[in-house]
């Protein structure tokens, strides 16, 4: 399947107005691109705690469903501390910034870029499509915030990279939004499984995740609230549609925000489902299950060695030229079935159709299996777990708190519990699937080099091509 494929995003235009937000959605706009400004280094504070009188300033980039979803704790991450104020707000779509300002009291923006110059605003919670994560994120700690990122950390390996690259150079603290390694119930299946109660660890079974496909929708007239220029970043502009615009349908935004008549009658499937905005649900969900799996192999700053599919042959071209749900999509692009080998011989194979196991896997050992889903685990045979793990056993790190972590980690200066190296290592494994399938053939990876080793075809899905002026930094 080519590189080149024609939708695409982006581009940034500032302007603040009441209070802050900022949203991403898309169609092209008139108006010039203009590149991001150089930003001189930001120098580690001596004391991480932001503020003097304990309040953290929290700025929010991108206003959509999913953080309204964080802000409020829905979905298991936990809710913004006490001392945290939403004191800014920024989205391409400046009617949802408006109405975020709103109800925060804060300033709104349509360009991101300017919430970042703000002095009040010490950590950044950003949420939007997967291909505007890599610059946000490289910004933020050039102007010295701290990050909460949502998953999946980079749109491609490269980019993950460049976003490990940032924050370890500026010193900020980044969670990745994968919340699972905050659950209780996770925590012990993944100490179970290291502590060897299913003996040593023969192969893992993950969910079949689709991967994206693609849409050629007739346009639609462009909200005028909306830079989908911007939105469109360093994708070809494409002509806007809702149901490219919305990640998924039914679009349902938390109060009190409200969904426009358009979206309420969306049929879909939304950009989490397209190239070249999203890797698909293999990205998607994909990140939440298979960061179990990495935690559970304890391989957070490494990954496979080899990818393969079965039966050797490339995805399939699918097409979306109608608004439409994505059973068709999804049902094309599982196939071919991904596998992969880790170096110490691990197998694990995407062939799972229980949509509970796509909240993690089923890790079979010599003495039984263990599969952790989203809220739990079960044992086979049971009462692996009866037994309290021994005083000396191996512990992993403890957090039942996602965004309460990060926030802790803020004032303390440690990692969290999904640092942006673990997040890169969970993304890197999802792409490698992707890569996998468009090439329809065995990939052997070099986990340390980040590289298909003498396989220029391969090495070039390590990064896609990016308009002017969105390119991926070469020097953060």
């Amino acid at each position: 399947m080519s590189l080149n494929h024609k939708l695409t995003r982006r581009r940034l235009l500032g302007q603040a107005l009441g209070a802050a937000a900022i949203t991403f959605s898309g169609c092209p706009s008139s108006r010039p691109a203009t590149a991001p400004p150089a930003r001189p280094a930001a120098r580690p504070a001596d004391n991480p705690s932001p503020s003097p009188n304990g309040q953290v300033g929290v700025g929010i980039i991108g206003c959509g469903r999913r953080n309204g979803q964080l802000v409020i704790g829905k979905g298991g991450q936990g809710n913004l501390p006490a001392h945290a104020r939403i004191v800014a707000v920024a989205d391409f779509n400046m009617a949802r910034a408006q109405q975020w300002a709103r109800n925060y009291r804060a300033k709104a923006y349509q360009d991101y870029r300017a919430l970042l110059d703000r002095k009040d605003v010490d950590v950044v919670i950003y949420a939007t499509p997967e291909h505007w994560h890599y610059l946000p994120c490289i910004r933020c700690c050039q102007a010295g915030k701290h990050v909460y990122g949502e998953q999946p950390l980079g749109h491609t390996i490269r980019e993950g990279r460049r976003m490990i690259q940032a924050v370890r150079k500026y010193q900020r603290v980044f969670q990745t939004g994968e919340q699972q390694r905050s659950h209780p119930a996770t925590r012990k299946g993944v100490e179970l499984i290291r502590n060897g109660r299913i003996g040593k660890v023969q192969s893992i079974i993950g969910y079949n995740y689709p991967s994206p496909y693609e849409c050629d929708f007739q346009a639609q007239p462009i909200p005028q609230e909306l830079d989908w220029d911007a939105w469109c970043g360093p994708n070809e502009v494409v002509p806007y549609h809702t149901d490219l615009y919305l990640s998924r349908i039914p679009y349902e935004r938390e109060a009190p925000y409200y969904t426009t008549p358009a979206e309420q009658y969306s049929v879909g499937p939304g950009w989490m489902s397209f190239r070249p905005y999203s890797g698909g649900e293999l990205l998607n969900w994909g990140c939440h299950g298979l960061s179990v799996v990495h935690w559970a192999l304890d391989m957070d700053r490494s990954g496979p060695v080899e990818v393969w599919v079965e039966p050797e042959e490339k995805l399939p071209t699918v097409v979306y030229d109608l608004p439409g749900t994505r059973d068709r999509g999804d049902a094309a692009c599982s196939h071919p079935i991904v596998h992969y080998r880790y170096a110490n011989g691990v197998v694990l194979s995407l062939t799972s159709i229980d949509p509970k196991v796509g909240g993690g896997a089923t890790f079979i050992g010599e003495k039984g299996r263990i599969t952790i889903f989203r809220d739990g685990y079960e044992c086979h045979p049971a009462g692996l777990d009866e037994d309290p793990l021994p005083p000396d056993g191996e512990r992993v790190y403890e957090s039942d708190d996602h965004m309460g972590n990060f926030f802790d980690c803020v004032a303390s200066g440690k990692d969290p519990i999904m640092p942006v190296e673990a997040g890169h290592s969970v993304a890197a494994l999802c792409h490698l699937g992707n890569i996998a399938r468009w090439l329809g053939r065995r990939l052997q990876w070099d986990p340390e080099k980040e590289i298909f080793p003498h396989d220029a075809e391969a090495n070039q899905y390590l990064d896609v091509p990016k308009r002017k002026p969105y390119e991926l930094p070469d020097d953060v």
